[in-house]
């Protein structure tokens, strides 16, 4: 049965749904209001007039019609392709994943056509999608070519992806159920995945000193050493909001205690340095709970009944499980100062030798089994901790390895510790089909070239997180680990510390920028950072971009690897763009070849744009006023909403906020008013 549930959204229902699925155990509700902002749909796509499924001995199969000049988007974060037409995606958390398969820290039963719609399959299990890699028997019959002497023979030809070249069929299989709810969004691209993330609830309300830069310690840090850093970075000017302890904060890490372990005395001591300077702190863990832990006997009746790492692991499906985590956590962690936490290995492992999976024959007393919970933990994980400081009227922006469907309004950033550079510019450009959030964080560099690299393309993202867990000394003294490790810094030391601090000086004038992009994400739907193919849907070129995206609505970053030189390949979409650096002008619809020096990164900006630049502050404190500066592109009148609260509470989801309209008239003049009763936190500079 198909039902309209809101502004272009509609559920059908197929056969006898399991009980035990993401929109079960969301937590959010649907933002009704940001869905009726977007234009009215009333008429379900016409796709799925031609919808058929049945039951089969596997579970059930769901077959959609597919145009061969169809392009498909989605399926979470995806670190090896973009355009998903013709490829086969198997929705199934791995960390480790052999290959281009689907699987990742984050895949999501979820998926936008071209065709003009989206479409959820509301389901935990492993479900394989086909999409337009098979043509039903008889499809072919009357194919009669035939090879010629001189066709190209080779491995390489025979296996590349190709497209079909007549109509093809999408499967959806998913096994071990007797049917499936399946939620159909309107819209071309970026109107389905709005409609989706608003569906979830919308973009999460993140604060503003989690927007700044992070900085994850040396895992063998003491308390000492962490309040030593952290005053070292305020005394040479190094912008830093955010110090996250690694794996030595406890007295036991694989599997968790959750306490302080004796190279941290007197935590609070340590938690009230830090929070005098303006840092906030945040937790490493993960969820697998090691016998000495506090909660060990009382989590024993409310866990599954296979270990990991000598640990349990908590059902955080079942209520007593989540209230018992969620208590320890909020009275020993949260109340002493803690402002978020890292969530690991909740990603399952197959592939590494020392793996952190459960079996998918485990029982967990929620009534869920191994599978369902492996692609479901990580979003619980989330919502466990997040309802600590919703209780409390605070945001978080935390980190997670494991996501998953309706995961947009959670306010954590995925990570991983897989590390190619291009995989990771390419998982910047897929995560935001899906509601999802991705940091390519700076982590090991071959040499300081890369390091520069990296840090220019963590910049322009959604966390700015800078991973030094293997070194004691910060990487621009020294990015060789078993240097650094002997604390011999390099010889460039005085010129990668100069560039460090002039690149994170740049991104602190983002934050207002990036700031209002994740209100309109919250309110909207829209993604903060996101694929080119979403604005320029209609650009067949933008549809096979995977190594340059947009950075809220008017930048276009174009990152390089050290693997690249100096010099890449740029696309710029139709109109006119002006590099955000020097101002050049670059007309759209064709391709430029770039260059870019080792301080350098490729930055354009879409004709008439006004971006608000604030004096980088060394972090965000309460009391922090952002001076503001408009940089104008073009000519013509245009308009910018900067979105100013108090950057901490909860409060602007019930409308405490003000808008700041900056205006460019048709003679170039820029002029401003703000809209609200909230306090000032922005002074503009005309």
């Amino acid at each position: 049965m198909l039902e309209k549930i809101a502004n272009g959204v509609w559920k059908l229902v197929l056969g006898e749904p399991e009980e035990l699925t993401p929109v079960k155990y969301r937590k959010f509700d649907i933002n009704k209001a940001g869905l009726e902002s977007l234009l009215q749909r009333d008429v379900v796509p016409e796709v799925f007039q031609a919808l058929e499924w049945k039951k089969t001995k596997r579970g059930i199969a769901v077959t959609l019609p597919m145009e061969t000049t169809e392009d498909i988007f989605g399926f979470g974060l995806q670190l090896k392709s973009l355009n998903m037409a013709g490829r086969k995606r198997r929705i199934r958390v791995n960390s480790d994943p052999p290959a281009d398969t689907g699987e990742s820290h984050a895949p999501a039963p979820f998926y936008v056509s071209s065709a003009g719609y989206g479409l959820f399959a509301d389901t935990f299990r492993y479900a394989d999608f086909f999409m337009g890699t098979n043509s039903v028997k008889g499809r072919s019959a009357g194919k009669t070519e035939v090879n010629q002497i001189h066709q190209e023979f080779s491995e390489s030809a025979l296996y590349a992806l190709k497209r079909a070249g007549e109509k093809r069929t999408i499967i959806i299989d998913i096994p071990g159920v007797n049917g499936i709810t399946l939620y159909i969004f309107s819209g071309i691209l970026k109107e389905a995945v709005q409609r989706y993330n608003l569906f979830s609830g919308g973009g999460p309300l993140v604060p503003m000193w989690g927007l700044g830069v992070w900085y994850r310690t040396y895992g063998g840090s003491d308390q000492d050493k962490v309040i030593q850093m952290a005053e070292a970075f305020r005394t040479e000017h190094i912008p830093v909001d955010v110090f996250g302890l690694e794996p030595g904060w406890h007295s036991h890490s694989y599997s968790c205690t959750y306490e302080w372990s004796y190279l941290f005395p007197e935590p609070e001591k340590m938690i009230e340095a830090l929070k005098t300077q303006h840092y906030k702190i945040n937790l490493w863990e993960h969820a697998f709970v090691y016998p000495a832990a506090p909660i060990y006997q009382d989590l024993l009746p409310y866990s599954g009944d296979y270990e990991v790492w000598n640990g349990l692991v908590p059902d955080f499906a079942d209520e007593k499980a989540v209230e018992i985590f969620s208590d320890y956590h909020e009275k020993n962690l949260v109340d002493k100062g803690i402002m978020g936490f890292k969530l690991d290995e909740c990603d399952n492992s197959d592939y590494n030798p020392s793996n952190w999976s459960f079996p998918e024959v485990s029982t967990f007393p929620s009534g869920m089994d191994g599978e369902q919970m492996h692609n479901g933990i990580g979003l619980l994980y989330q919502n466990l901790l997040d309802n600590i400081y919703r209780k409390k009227n605070l945001r978080t922006l935390s980190q997670v390895r494991a996501s998953g469907a309706l995961a947009a309004p959670l306010p954590f950033v995925l990570y991983s510790d897989l590390y190619d550079h291009r995989d990771f510019i390419r998982g910047i450009v897929t995560s935001g089909f899906s509601g999802m959030l991705w940091s390519p964080e700076v982590r090991s560099c071959e040499n300081g070239g890369d390091f520069l690299r990296r840090v220019q393309t963590v910049i322009f993202s959604a966390q700015a997180l800078l991973n030094c867990w293997r070194i004691p000394n910060p990487p621009w003294k020294q990015v060789d680990v078993e240097k650094n490790l002997r604390n011999e810094y390099m010889k460039e030391e005085v010129y990668y510390t100069q560039e460090i601090r002039r690149l994170l000086q740049l991104r602190m004038s983002l934050l207002p920028y990036l700031y209002s992009a994740f209100m309109e994400y919250h309110l909207y739907g829209t993604p903060p950072v996101r694929a080119v193919v979403l604005d320029y849907p209609e650009d067949s070129k933008a549809a096979v971009i995977d190594d340059q995206y947009l950075f809220g609505d008017s930048m276009m970053v174009c990152p390089l690897t050290i693997e690249d030189g100096t010099n890449r390949t740029v696309w710029l979409p139709k109109g006119t763009w002006h590099n955000f650096f020097s101002g050049e002008i670059f007309e759209g619809g064709r391709e430029y070849q770039i260059s870019a020096e080792l301080e350098e990164i490729p930055v354009f900006v879409k004709n008439g744009a006004l971006i608000p630049l604030a004096e980088p502050v060394e972090c965000v404190s309460p009391d922090t006023i952002f001076w503001i500066r408009v940089k104008s592109f073009g000519k013509g009148e245009q308009c910018f909403t900067l979105y100013e609260d108090d950057f901490e509470s909860l409060d602007a989801e019930n409308g405490a906020y003000n808008q700041v309209l900056i205006s460019r008239d048709q003679e170039g003049g820029i002029s401003w008013e703000r809209r609200g009763t909230q306090p000032i936190r922005y002074e503009l500079e005309i």
